[in-house]
């Protein structure tokens, strides 16, 4: 075959691989959200709806998925958690084609690893609070593998956001909160029945705020976080989350009743931030009950001390000015890259110079906690992980994905302010 020939078979192979219908659709575009009692949110989503659909993978089974923009402004569609090549992990920095207003963009993958996923607008928002993480654009999507063994009665998302942000001094508030895209006693409330196990996906689609949930009357069973199972499952009476983590917890239904799931800090719950869970039969008004005051700790669900030893990368996060952020005193885009090799472990040290906490997201990868403010563990594998003021965290990463990675605050503002970098491999 010819040099020409070649490239018309090749260029007629693309126009039938056009034609050939995706496996998803995705449409991004506006929505108006029935939030709560007369409170419509006008935002941008995902097939009209907030949270965007369910998706269900197969692992190991490739998939395209169509992206259709119906904007007028140019987007990107993040697949948070998958191990995927630059290309299609959705993000500009990695090399991920943009998805062009009115215009459409094809991402084919194989899913993987198993587990809680999500996916999300990863286009800057900076200071417009109508853009981007800010928005409905976000939806959870699951990785199921060939065999999935099934140890519970119902499978229910729980995916929390806020809405209507502003700027009060240095800090993004919210004057309203959801669950599922409602507020607190509005909408269908979860109804199960006693005897029942019930797996929450709990997902914090936030932006920019930590939350910590509880469910009256119930404790529950983490077996997994980020959608990866843990070393050590444990029962708890609350799970807090940062922006961008994931728990999947198995609660069992054995205290008929009306219940709150919700956060269990009042100003947050009160302005929506909760979702109802009825059992049948039952009736009457739904039950708050404070958990207590026990502090979330990753290394509750971990093991002993790591031993295996790995190259150690210092990162030190620091402010910079009013509204900035640097990785090792520099803010991107002239952050030095994390420089890596194949099949190589590291050992990336946190540290947090800060007097606030940062969600620490590295794409297309996944790390293990192996030491938290000062407490050695094992068997905690993340995305994302929440670095407390003024503390160190490590993490142990095997460099198992080549191509470009972004690795960032997962604070919407926090990013757009410079708290990024990129993994890069060396040859």
């Amino acid at each position: 075959m010819t040099r020409r020939q070649l490239l018309a078979a090749g260029v007629a192979w693309c126009a039938r691989a056009q034609d050939t219908p995706a496996d998803i659709q995705i449409q991004i575009g506006p929505v108006s959200l029935d939030v709560g009692p007369k409170k419509v949110i006008r935002t941008i989503g995902y097939n009209s709806q907030v949270p965007g659909p369910l998706l269900r993978f197969r692992e190991g089974k490739q998939v395209t998925v169509e992206v259709t923009n119906q904007t007028a402004e140019p987007e990107l569609l993040h697949w948070h958690g998958f191990h995927i090549t630059p290309e299609t992990d959705g993000a500009m920095e990695e090399g991920t084609p943009m998805i062009p207003a009115r215009g459409k963009q094809r991402y084919t993958f194989t899913p993987a690893p198993f587990g809680t996923r999500w996916y999300h607008s990863h286009i800057v928002g900076g200071r417009n609070f109508q853009k981007s993480t800010f928005t409905g654009q976000f939806g959870v999507a699951i990785i199921e593998r060939a065999e999935e063994p099934v140890g519970w009665d119902q499978d229910i998302p729980i995916v929390l956001h806020e809405w209507e942000p502003r700027m009060v001094e240095e800090d993004v508030e919210y004057k309203v909160q959801s669950i599922n895209g409602r507020m607190l006693g509005f909408g269908e409330p979860v109804r199960i029945k006693e005897g029942q196990r019930i797996l929450f996906r709990l997902v914090n689609a936030s932006a920019t705020m930590v939350h910590r949930l509880s469910l009256a009357g119930h404790r529950f069973l983490v077996v997994a976080l980020d959608g990866n199972p843990v070393a050590t499952p444990r029962e708890v009476a609350m799970v807090e989350l940062g922006p961008g983590e994931r728990a999947d917890c198995i609660v069992e239904m054995k205290n008929p009743g009306v219940w709150v799931l919700g956060e269990t800090r009042d100003p947050q719950r009160v302005a929506g931030m909760g979702i109802v869970v009825e059992y049948a039969n039952a009736s009457g008004p739904p039950r708050w009950l404070p958990p207590g005051n026990k502090e979330w700790d990753y290394t509750e669900f971990g093991g002993g001390a790591v031993t295996v030893q790995a190259q150690r990368v210092p990162l030190q996060f620091k402010p910079r000015g009013q509204h900035g952020w640097t990785i090792n005193g520099k803010a991107w885009p002239k952050t030095d890259p994390i420089r890596v090799r194949a099949n190589q472990r590291y050992r990336l040290i946190l540290d947090n110079q800060s007097s606030l906490a940062h969600p620490i997201h590295l794409h297309r990868h996944t790390f293990e906690i192996t030491r938290f403010a000062g407490k050695p563990t094992s068997g905690v594998h993340k995305d994302v992980v929440m670095v407390p003021a003024w503390k160190e965290v490590e993490v142990d990463l095997v460099a198992s994905n080549p191509g470009p990675a972004l690795f960032h605050c997962h604070n919407q503002f926090h990013m757009d302010q410079g708290f990024m970098t990129l993994l890069g491999y060396s040859e």
